[in-house]
């Protein structure tokens, strides 16, 4: 299954001055769904960050819950080139915030980023150093998710305190693809 993403606004009702004034690591979020659009823009903000040598070592997997994202089935979705693609269905929101250490609140948010790395990616272009450069890269990513969280409403959180390989099993990551970073969202 392929849902193409909305074309992203490039302009906003808040500026980057106050959203980088609000930004704060938010655990709690209503009960509401999110849009097609928040998704789309909220992707749209990842892929904006600056990658080392142009290699692009992330890929972003969003997990779904069920009736939690309006006209979306529940799963785990690969985000590329526009496009969410799933790769496993069903929500699996309850096993990754266990893989998230009981992170029990997790489960909650209607979606979850898992920022995944593929440090071959850069490691091939810049040796071990490459990891340091992806690591950077997360930081940058997680942040445009941050400040458009802020844009929207949204609340979020960086979540790091995770089992790798739960992780990885539960979203049904490729074996290449190393979970950094797990970013829950909802509204505010």
């Amino acid at each position: 299954m392929h849902l193409k993403l909305e074309e992203a606004d490039k302009r906003g009702a808040v500026s980057l001055e106050e959203a980088i004034a609000r930004r704060e690591s938010r655990r709690a979020f209503k009960r509401a769904k999110l849009t097609k659009k928040h998704l789309s823009q909220l992707l749209w903000a990842a892929g904006k960050a600056p990658s080392a040598g142009a290699t692009y070592p992330l890929d972003l997997y969003v997990v779904m819950g069920a009736d939690c994202v309006e006209d979306v089935d529940a799963g785990v979705y690969h985000s590329a080139k526009g496009y969410l693609t799933l790769i496993r269905a069903g929500d699996i929101r309850g096993g990754l915030a266990v893989a998230c250490i009981q992170q029990m609140f997790i489960a909650e948010a209607p979606v979850s980023f898992v920022i995944a790395a593929e440090y071959e990616r850069t490691t091939r272009v810049y040796g071990e150093r490459g990891v340091r450069y992806v690591l950077m890269e997360v930081g940058h990513v997680a942040q445009n998710i941050y400040l458009q969280c802020e844009t929207l409403g949204l609340a979020t959180v960086a979540i790091g305190a995770f089992d790798d390989g739960e992780v990885a099993r539960v979203a049904n990551l490729p074996r290449k693809h190393e979970p950094l970073y797990v970013m829950p969202v909802g509204v505010k």
